[in-house]
């Protein structure tokens, strides 16, 4: 990982392939994009029953970004801190199941940088709409971190902001366009990274949003 504090004007991974973004971390270009419209089609049952909300931190800050879960975990954040939990707080009900395609895909695109026998157990879904962002972060939550995490990108680009340990770490700029996936493990697991303001535009499934799967062993 780089250090520093200055942010990099440096767009990685303008080649297709995969590319190393830094030790442990690989942006798989395309990746999920023959898959988008069934993928898609599964996104709509799981927001079915449970909808996009815009979560509360435990500092009492309403996130920019709105939020569901599917799997037999869901991230959730509200007064009482940041947790998985197995019933979804809005409803009291189990989150909705993760659709095979989605736990296969995880699997394998974790497996295709290195990281064999992924099982996910929790599926964040995050909705980003125009000016919606995600604020430098890392993914502390789960109890094991050899497990990496799998991030699968759907509708309109996106800037991914990759840092490194500290949070003051200079940050890399990763275009993502729909369909990629990002990897990240290893020595890489627990750095900081972020998604820069959205910008406006169409995508073809979506709309004028951006929708991230974000795929963790969480227990």
């Amino acid at each position: 990982m780089v250090s520093g504090s200055a942010t990099s004007d440096l767009f990685l991974g303008m080649a297709q392939g995969n590319e190393a973004l830094a030790p442990g971390a690989w942006l798989l270009r395309g990746f999920a994009r023959a898959e988008l419209p069934g993928i898609v089609a599964a996104l709509g049952s799981i927001t079915q029953a449970a909808p996009f909300r815009h979560m509360t931190t435990r500092a009492g800050y309403r996130m920019s970004v709105a939020m569901t879960n599917c799997g037999a975990l869901g991230w959730v954040t509200d007064a009482a801190g940041y947790r998985y939990d197995p019933l979804d707080p809005a409803t009291g009900s189990a989150w909705p199941p993760m659709p095979d395609a989605f736990r296969l895909l995880a699997t394998r695109a974790a497996a295709a940088c290195g990281y064999e026998g992924f099982e996910p157990d929790a599926c964040l879904v995050n909705e980003y709409v125009p000016g919606s962002r995600l604020s430098l972060h890392r993914d502390a939550d789960e109890r094991d971190f050899t497990h990496p995490i799998v991030s699968v990108s759907l509708g309109l680009p996106a800037v991914f902001l990759l840092g490194g340990l500290d949070r003051g770490d200079t940050t890399s700029r990763v275009r993502l366009e729909s369909g990629d996936v990002v990897v990240f493990g290893g020595p890489a697991r627990l750095a900081y990274h972020g998604v820069a303001p959205l910008a406006d535009g169409l995508d073809p499934l979506l709309g004028r949003r951006r929708v991230n799967l974000t795929f963790r062993r969480a227990r």
